[in-house]
């Protein structure tokens, strides 16, 4: 008996064991067009072999039942692996009970890190001397300026807000008593902030845990969330007799309801695919098990000799790129002269357990570059990527250049790593304990969702995606209008089980693709060996991928480095058209033998210009690009005949 039958059979045998437990999950609804079956597909295991946890609460009735029938299994089967398999899927089914009682948290973890802490706290006399000093320093420095601001208000206060923390900028906040309640809230974040920074012997990762978790707790507690001690909220209840409360509560019942019935959130539905965002004409020209490939119309009577073919994260819909007519990075590229294709991402189900990181490469990346090669031949391709369709991308690009694939003209990455070692705050929520409970939820479940995905980020940012939200919306009963961004960022994606699990471990927990450790067909790639030119931008509020470590491709890299540091985030920072007020960017290529600056250095050597980057791109593509424009592509070629109109069906799936 193989290994993998010993895994079959051992999974098998747990599930059998677990049956009072588990119960199969709903059928999923099929897409509206069934794609062809494609060759070479790796195969997936049915949606019975991820079950979905029912009963939560009892774990050691579920560790029980498949223990009996285990001790049914003969000797041969347990020396064979049946039964080390079906006990290792025992700790993952408990494991992702838990995962599912804490929304993907691992308890372990939290609770290592804040006993490094703690006990390192108490073994340091010296650091809770200083904690004891800068309490008494702050409680007669708030007690005086209090004093002082009793008796004019034109005092200013002890302590002002980080930069960014908008919840106490109105007026009210400092008058009687709401200015002691803000001051007295701030000044004990920074002594927390002082706590939980700098206790000799803590290990780094363990720190950033146990401050992010003192930062969540105290945001909770703030006095901008108490509708008695917000001015703000006072004031409006007084104006409306409070009407603000009802529509409130309106607004609380209307979302819990669209969450239990998977709805968009509200005015989200002003926002459809194919009617008022991704609108850019165009046609789908093939469709794979994964992907559907747009091919849009030129709008211009000549092109550029070389097409451009986008990569978008999977982790949600690819239209970001080609949101309102506006703002639409695609239809910009279109009415310049490029020949523009874009990957649209199948939303997976369970039945994608078992798709790879790499068959996100070959039936991704691979299979377009492919089709766009088929429609325009003879002519090198501008590939871009965008945040995970950027590291993709950087992993196809170097095993490319291994195997002399010379079909690139350059590549460009928008917010994409391709360095993890420094990956900013999600690396609070990936460490081998934490990473082992979310990888046992996502075997559970066949897949991470895309409100388990969605928690995460809003973690990172609570005052702003939380908070904020919860008293504007609920406790000042004012919904925050819905932009075209808004709606685009609700409409997330599903990741397969084996998929996030190689991006996690083999990129982000080991970074492999920097250390030349990943892998490709049996063989490790390189960024050293792109020979083409790459253009690279990072965002200056990313939290995502924060532009430091975007900024660590040029130690990878052996040729010329456009990089370009733009004002926003994640999002707003690469949708950032031209006429976009209050943007700017910094830019500057480093070429090959060029001394090679710090981060810092760039940003001190580069003087930001106004306006948004987009042109600056168009211009350095143009540049890479053939001179002189040639006759129009037909739309599709031999083999990849227009399927469906844009935005295709892969976009609209739920």
């Amino acid at each position: 008996m193989s290994v993998d039958q010993a895994g079959d059979g051992a999974r098998s045998a747990v599930q059998d064991a677990l049956s009072p437990v588990f119960q199969p999950a709903p059928a999923p609804q099929l897409p509206a067009v069934v794609p062809p079956a494609v060759p070479g597909a790796k195969a997936v295991s049915s949606v019975k072999d991820a079950p979905a946890v029912a009963d939560l609460a009892r774990p050691d009735k579920l560790v029980a039942q498949a223990l009996a029938k285990l001790s049914r299994l003969d000797d041969a089967d347990f020396d064979r692996g049946s039964g080390l398999e079906a006990l290792r899927a025992v700790d993952r089914a408990v494991a992702a009970c838990v995962a599912h009682m804490t929304s993907g948290f691992s308890p372990t973890a939290l609770t290592l890190a804040f006993m490094d802490w703690w006990l390192h706290l108490s073994a340091a006399p010296g650091k809770r001397s200083e904690l004891a000093i800068k309490a008494g320093r702050k409680t007669a420095r708030f007690a005086t300026n209090m004093l002082a601001a009793a008796l004019d208000r034109s005092v200013a206060p002890a302590i002002s807000p980080l930069e960014g923390d908008e919840r106490f900028s109105a007026p009210e906040w400092q008058e009687w008593p709401y200015r002691l309640w803000s001051q007295a809230f701030l000044l004990q974040q920074q002594w927390w902030h002082n706590a939980t920074h700098d206790v000799p012997g803590v290990a780094p990762h363990n720190e950033a845990v146990v401050a992010f978790g003192a930062r969540q707790m105290l945001d909770m507690f703030s006095p901008s969330n108490n509708p008695f001690t917000n001015p703000e909220v006072v004031r409006r209840t007084l104006e409306t007799g409070g009407m603000n409360v009802v529509q409130g509560w309106r607004n609380a019942l209307d979302d819990m309801m669209r969450k239990a019935t998977n709805q968009p959130p509200a005015g989200a539905e002003a926002f459809v695919p194919g009617k008022n965002v991704a609108v850019t004409p165009g046609e789908v020209i093939f469709r794979n098990h994964l992907i559907e490939l747009i091919q849009y119309r030129a709008t211009t009577p000549g092109v550029k000799a070389e097409p451009v073919l986008i990569v978008p994260a999977w982790i949600m819909k690819y239209y970001i790129l080609d949101l309102s007519a506006h703002n639409s990075l695609v239809r910009y590229l279109v009415e310049k002269g490029h020949t523009v294709f874009c990957i649209s991402w199948r939303n997976v189900w369970e039945e994608d357990r078992d798709l790879g990181l790499d068959d996100y490469r070959r039936l991704g990346v691979m299979a377009a570059l492919d089709a766009v090669s088929a429609v325009v031949p003879g002519r090198k391709v501008h590939a871009v990527g965008y945040c995970l369709g950027g590291t993709i991308l950087s992993v196809a690009a170097a095993a490319m250049a291994r195997a002399n694939d010379d079909r690139l003209a350059s590549v460009t990455l928008f917010a994409a790593q391709t360095d993890f070692s420094e990956p900013g705050e999600l690396q609070l929520f990936v460490d081998p304990s934490e990473l082992y409970v979310l990888e046992s939820m996502m075997w559970n479940q066949g897949y991470l969702s895309a409100g388990q995905m969605a928690g995460a980020f809003q973690m990172l940012r609570s005052n702003d995606l939380v908070w904020s939200r919860l008293v504007h919306e609920y406790l000042m009963g004012e919904r925050a209008p819905m932009n075209d961004l808004m709606a685009w960022n609700a409409d997330a994606t599903r990741m397969p089980y084996r998929m996030h699990s190689d991006y996690l471990r083999k990129l982000f927990m080991d970074n492999d693709l920097a250390a030349g450790r990943y892998e490709v067909d049996g063989r490790p790639v390189s960024l050293l060996n792109l020979r083409v030119p790459l253009f690279v931008v990072g965002t200056e509020r990313d939290h995502v991928a924060p532009w430091k470590s975007v900024y660590k491709i040029h130690q990878l890299t052996d040729t010329d480095v456009t990089f370009v540091l733009a004002s926003g985030g994640h999002n707003a920072g690469i949708v950032s058209e031209p006429g976009h007020k209050h943007r700017h960017y910094r830019i500057h290529t480093t070429k090959l033998g060029e001394l090679h600056l710090g981060a810092d250095e760039w940003v001190e050597a580069n003087v930001p210009a106004e306006g948004s980057w987009w042109p600056a791109w168009e211009e350095w593509l143009s540049a890479h690009s053939a001179p002189g424009t040639f006759g129009l592509p037909p739309l599709g070629g031999p083999g990849y005949a227009p399927i469906c109109p844009a935005p295709g069906t892969y976009v609209m799936e739920r």
